[in-house]
């Protein structure tokens, strides 16, 4: 009887023990900022050795190499010797491992503070190549590495093997050099474009001194002191741009003759291969009229317009001219004329050779041609709107051929010859792999995979489906349940949307492009539901554009589709209905808790546009044309006409130094609320501008929180 009864303990403790040792974890909000462990891990500076088929990484402070089908792995240089060259160049030691760049088979360049060195791995020796000062910004380096671009305050500059070279000397701080223009429109992310041998320097020149002054309150003086920032509000005075071409051989700079009207758009600098042109997609400001044109770099001199483009609605260039690197008076350029993003082939007498890709999908970025110039590798909807895969076009025939072989998000990096591609992709069942491709679409093998790293987490169960629109459009949705979910209860739900141009909420990725905050809601009890609306991106020009002058009419058709879809169901709670959204999303967050009043119970709104009059020229006046040539479009979607029908429970939430969305907005929204009586809740983060990021962002999460916690 002993040894049974001791038997059965045994046999009591093992199950118990495995029982609590398989017990999933909860979400804990405050760690969804803070614990890294949450978030998918990868392999560090990963990127191909100039050795053919040979990759290195980061790793405890190594450089590690690996080649293609072989699973060892060297260590190849350690922290400590590339210390003792540090020594050796009298500089200061490495504290880790620096992220490198491979220049050659050994050598490699990185960052040390305000230098740029060479590692030489036969010699054992580090070089200077350049300097520059401690204030610089908007480094914009040679690809050897020798000459590099950049800004103090509104000037521009060139370090040339430590030699400090002055492009701008200008006094007057409303015009600045070097920077981006136009409002990070346009595919603008930099004001300095180096010729592709590094010879010549092309950079914009922004007069904004004429650009009405926003001021922004810095609390953080023991004075408040004012921050004016030049913001052009759509149908007022916009800044004019300039290019300057500078030659740091002769230190002279020419302008290119961009010609009248000042108040155009220049985008997507492109040199041509000789380094002898400069091409602009210039467009009006009405932005319903592109012209490519080309100048000549030494002279400054208009040469010829290419082609244009013309639309009702809008032209919207965002990527220069893909030369090609062999036949280099020849280029592919991308358009959205058939409704759908395109590459077109072009020689530079503007002749069109032929549309070189087609179909009801569209192009979201360009990898690059192969070395040869016969194929062109490029991101696409091909196979499926929610996924972003990887193609390969041959210029000759057509002929298209899928490099990433699974489903997903990817994101690729070839090697030199375009043999093979490092790819790392997510979707909704891994979180991340690494995978090498080959260029005929074949996985060679998994690198590196960190699949799950929840997976001692008790996550949601995230739902994917469509609904109809009123014109039959397939609109995708997400709905996130709670992992216990019973279909016999009811649950209140949060609806987050966005609904604009440019952005994709659902995607093939892991969370199907959700949040780890989205299942801590779902965990607390919510539904979280979400809608890719018309106007969002990657669905073709009809798609996005529709809204054109009417914001926030077509979209809350949409987003309500999906609610009436929500309420039609059993589980669901219509009584608590809840919306959340930031930016164009609070926009649109604001306008339908206004203009359906009684079905959301709760809504919080962070950098909403209150007035679209309020908002800067180039993204407005590109979706809604000026106040004064729209004047019924301003007024249908100003959410100043509509506070009256405010009831509920509604946070509006403002970044102090927003200079996207800025403060003019809420701040007339709480103040007409006031006028007509209306109870509103408002929260502001001083030292934040059109979001909330860093650690910072974990009290905003718990502010939303518990805000639907008390109210929904």
């Amino acid at each position: 009887m002993k040894r049974g009864l001791i038997k059965l303990l045994i046999a009591l403790f093992v199950i118990t023990g495995f029982t609590v040792s398989a017990q999933k974890k909860a979400l804990v909000l405050d760690e969804i900022m803070k614990n890294r462990s949450l978030y998918a891990t990868s392999l560090n500076n990963l990127q191909w050795n100039a050795q053919s088929g040979s990759y290195t990484f980061v790793a405890n402070n190594k450089l590690v190499l690996g080649k293609v089908k072989q699973a060892k792995r060297d260590t190849i240089l350690s922290l400590e010797k590339l210390n003792e060259a540090m020594k050796k160049a009298d500089l200061d030691p490495l504290k880790r491992f620096p992220f490198v760049e491979f220049k050659a088979e050994n050598q490699f360049g990185f960052i040390q503070g305000t230098k740029s060195l060479l590692y030489d791995m036969k010699k054992d020796d580090v070089t200077v190549l350049n300097s520059w000062p401690d204030n610089a910004e908007n480094n914009d380096v040679t690809e050897n590495g020798e000459r590099i671009a950049y800004t103090i305050d509104n000037n521009l500059y060139v370090a040339y093997r430590g030699t400090k070279l002055t492009v701008s000397d200008e006094k007057n701080t409303g015009i600045v050099f070097g920077k981006t223009v136009h409002r990070n429109e346009f595919g603008i992310d930099k004001g300095t474009f180096w010729s592709p041998k590094g010879n010549l320097l092309a950079f914009y020149r922004m007069d904004e001194s004429m650009v009405t002054e926003f001021p922004l309150v810095d609390i953080n003086e023991r004075v408040a002191k004012v921050n004016n920032i030049r913001y052009p509000m759509a149908g007022m005075k916009s800044h004019e741009v300039t290019v300057g071409i500078y030659n740091p051989i002769t230190q002279q700079t020419v302008y290119l003759k961009t010609g009248e009207p000042k108040e155009q758009y220049l985008t997507n600098i492109t040199w041509s291969p000789d380094e002898k042109s400069v091409y602009i997609a210039v467009l009006n400001r009405e932005q319903n009229h592109l012209k490519i044109n080309q100048y000549n770099a030494l002279t400054g001199d208009f040469v010829k317009t290419l082609f244009e483009e013309k639309n009702d609605r809008y032209v919207e260039p965002e990527n220069g001219l893909f030369f090609n690197p062999v036949k280099t008076n020849e280029f592919l350029w991308l358009s959205e004329r058939d409704g759908f993003n395109h590459f077109y082939l072009y020689n530079t007498d503007g002749k069109m050779l032929k549309q070189l890709t087609s179909g009801k999908w569209l192009i979201t970025n360009v990898l690059g041609f192969d070395p040869k110039g016969k194929k062109i590798y490029f991101y696409a909807t091909k196979d499926g709107w929610m996924q972003s895969n990887v193609y390969a076009v041959e210029l000759s025939s057509g002929k298209i051929t899928r490099i990433t072989s699974v489903r997903g998000t990817h994101n690729i990096t070839p090697d030199k010859t375009y043999t093979y591609f490092i790819d790392k992709y997510s979707n909704t069942d891994i979180a991340n792999e690494l995978l090498i491709q080959d260029n005929s679409g074949k996985t060679v093998e998994s690198i590196f995979a960190d699949k799950n790293p929840v997976k001692d987490y008790t996550l949601a169960q995230t739902d994917l489906f469509t609904l109809k629109a009123d014109d039959g459009t397939d609109l995708q949705c997400r709905l996130i349940k709670p992992a216990n979910f019973d279909p016999n209860k009811k649950y209140p739900v949060i609806v987050y949307v966005y609904g604009g141009p440019h952005a994709q909420l659902i995607t093939d990725s892991w969370m199907a492009g959700g949040n780890l905050f989205f299942h801590y809601l779902a965990q607390e009890g919510y539904l979280v539901f979400t809608m890719d609306s018309r106007g969002s991106a990657n669905r073709g020009f009809e798609f996005e554009s529709c809204i054109h002058r009417n914001l926030g009419m077509k979209e809350i058709a949409d987003q309500m589709v999906g609610v009436n879809y929500l309420k039609s169901q059993a589980y669901v709670d219509a009584t608590r209905i809840g919306v959340d959204g930031w930016s164009y999303g609070g926009f649109l967050t604001v306008s339908m808790k206004l203009k359906n009043p009684g079905v959301f119970k709760v809504a919080t709104a962070g950098g909403p546009v209150i007035d679209w009059k309020w908002y800067e020229v180039m993204y407005g006046e590109r979706y809604m044309d000026t106040p004064e040539e729209n004047p019924e479009g301003y007024k249908n979607a100003s959410l100043l006409n509509y506070v009256d029908k405010l009831d509920g429970k509604l946070l509006i939430i403002q970044g102090a130094q927003d200079n996207t969305v800025v403060w003019q907005h809420s701040l007339n929204f709480i103040q007409k609320c006031i006028e007509k009586g209306k109870q509103v809740d408002y929260f502001v983060y001083p030292n934040h501008e059109h979001n909330v990021r860093g650690l910072d962002r974990a009290h905003l999460y718990r502010k939303i929180y518990e805000y639907y916690k008390q109210n929904l």
